[in-house]
């Protein structure tokens, strides 16, 4: 049976425009249609976990508005527990703004509104199902106070800890050195550890790095090109794969949700990290972030896809 999964994170609407190019600064793009997408990097990340065959507990904060009864009607959908998901009257639920381009590259803005309610009480009152789970991921669409609560209550009860660090930013070594994996794409990494320049060269000395601040497992994220392995047996790149992109937009955030997917049934960190590579490769291919998600018999026959081959560094 898998151990349970425990997502803290944001919960947003996306609100997706699709247009030729990412507008750059002061002009003004035609698009050629609007979609209303459930999303928010934590909630991506618990469908994610979901329907790649995890056992999902949900916490985050929402209004009491029409975005916020709707997605955890979807939550439940998916099968995920949403017990814990906080409703805060009078505010707005969290909404993104994406640009989505026709080579699959995206530009967002973010309005959290009710995420940044979410606050370590909230963690706290939460302690039973925690001392239950195998496995917490979160990501840092919610207030840092919350994070490092999240992270000092997993050490406390020893639980392993995935964060993924976006949207990206400088975190303090309490938190860092608690944390079993980390998951920075190469912006997020270079900002962690302070690194002026990014290239072919630096990406391992950006992994060592954060494996030196304490961390077990650092795994930095290359889109296609695959992701930068660290920790006590293994160092170096671990190849993606090839797909057409249609919409990059929760990519980090499906291969995280199958991460700790992977995890909770005892499966090695390269064999999760292969099985979240062909979830994040599966999910380029659709439009929006949750609708994105593959379901497991999918990432389960992805080899075996026409058209899907394995990209070599």
């Amino acid at each position: 049976m898998n151990k349970k999964i425990i997502v803290v994170g944001s919960s947003n609407t996306d609100m997706v425009v699709k247009v030729p190019h990412i507008p750059a600064p002061g002009e003004t793009v035609m698009g050629s249609e609007l979609l209303t997408i459930p999303g928010g990097k934590g909630a991506n990340q618990a469908v994610g976990a979901a329907r790649a065959g995890g056992d999902v507990v949900f916490i985050a904060c929402v209004s009491d508005d029409t975005f916020g009864t709707d997605a955890i009607e979807n939550y439940k959908k998916d099968g995920i527990n949403t017990s814990f998901i906080k409703v805060k009257p009078g505010i707005h639920s969290g909404v993104a703004l994406i640009n989505v381009a026709e080579d699959g590259e995206n530009s967002i803005a973010v309005a959290p509104g009710a995420n940044s309610h979410l606050l370590p009480e909230d963690i706290l009152k939460s302690r039973e199902v925690f001392a239950e789970a195998g496995i917490v991921l979160v990501q840092l669409e919610i207030p840092l106070e919350t994070v490092g609560a999240v992270a000092e209550l997993a050490a406390e009860l020893n639980i392993p800890m995935i964060l993924n660090p976006a949207p990206g930013a400088k975190l303090p070594a309490d938190i860092l050195k608690k944390l079993s994996i980390i998951t920075p794409n190469e912006t997020e990494a270079a900002l962690l550890t302070g690194t002026k320049e990014i290239n072919d060269d630096s990406i391992p000395l950006m992994a060592r790095d954060l494996y030196d601040m304490g961390i077990e497992t650092v795994i930095i994220t290359l889109g296609s090109r695959g992701v930068y392995l660290l920790n006590s047996t293994f160092q170096g790149y671990i190849p993606g794969y090839t797909v057409k992109a249609v919409d990059t937009t929760a990519a980090g955030d499906v291969f995280n949700g199958a991460l700790a997917s992977a995890l909770s049934e005892n499966k090695t960190i390269r064999q999760a990290i292969d099985f979240a590579q062909r979830a994040a490769a599966i999910s380029v291919t659709r439009m929006g972030a949750q609708p994105s998600a593959p379901k497991l018999d999918e990432i389960s026959g992805f080899r075996q896809a026409g058209g899907y081959n394995r990209k070599n560094n």
